[in-house]
């Protein structure tokens, strides 16, 4: 069983995002700015829709920032999170990115002809 030796900044990119998602609380944010698509949430709106509010929100928007998973932008006097999809997509890749190598390759088929 060989596995693919990750480049050390991929390997090191999916840890922290997946330690950033280890909080119940930091996946209902992302889950929730998935679902609000690219223009993303005010403050106040996503913080009531995860029951997470004030400091504790921002702590948690900070992580998630810092994770590479989220990012922000001022419109006029509001903060408005919206989720770095090409990230999360990049997480997901990597999830599957050795999926059935054992197995001879890529795929549902289990790597057998036809």
């Amino acid at each position: 069983m060989k596995q693919t030796a990750l480049p050390l900044p991929e390997l090191t990119l999916a840890a922290t995002a997946f330690a950033a998602l280890g909080s119940e609380q930091r996946l209902a944010i992302v889950r929730r700015l998935v679902r609000a698509g690219p223009e993303g949430l005010p403050m106040g709106e996503l913080g009531e829709a995860v029951g997470v509010t004030g400091s504790v929100l921002t702590h948690h928007l900070k992580q998630l920032v810092s994770a590479g998973l989220v990012a922000q932008r001022k419109d006029g006097r509001r903060i408005l999170s919206h989720i770095d999809h090409s990230a999360i997509e990049a997480l997901s890749a990597f999830l599957i990115a050795e999926c059935c190598a054992d197995m001879g390759g890529h795929g549902s088929d289990g790597g057998q002809d036809g």
